[in-house]
C-alpha cells in the first residue's frame, strides 16, 4: 500500500467520526511521533560550558532551587 493510499484511507475513514473523536485521534497520532534527539547527537557540546560557569550554576541551584518562600504566592 502506497502513503498517498494510507493517507487517503486515513482521511476517509477519520472524515466519518465526530468532532471529540477526531481530537481524541489526532492526539494519539501525536503521541506516535518521536520526541526530541537521542543523547549521543548532543555529544558536540560536551565541554563547551566553562567549568567556572557549571560550578557558578551549581551553587545558584543549590542555594536558591530548594528555598521555599510560603509568602511568595
Amino acid at each position: 500500500m502506497t502513503t498517498t493510499l494510507i493517507k487517503d484511507n486515513f482521511m476517509a475513514q477519520f472524515d466519518k467520526l465526530p468532532l471529540d473523536l477526531q481530537l481524541r485521534a489526532l492526539d494519539f497520532v501525536k503521541s506516535l511521533i518521536p520526541k526530541g534527539i537521542e543523547g549521543k547527537n548532543l555529544l558536540r557540546f560536551e565541554g563547551i560550558i566553562p567549568v567556572d560557569d557549571l560550578r557558578l550554576m551549581t551553587k545558584a541551584i543549590e542555594e536558591n532551587c530548594e528555598k521555599v518562600d510560603i509568602g511568595e504566592w
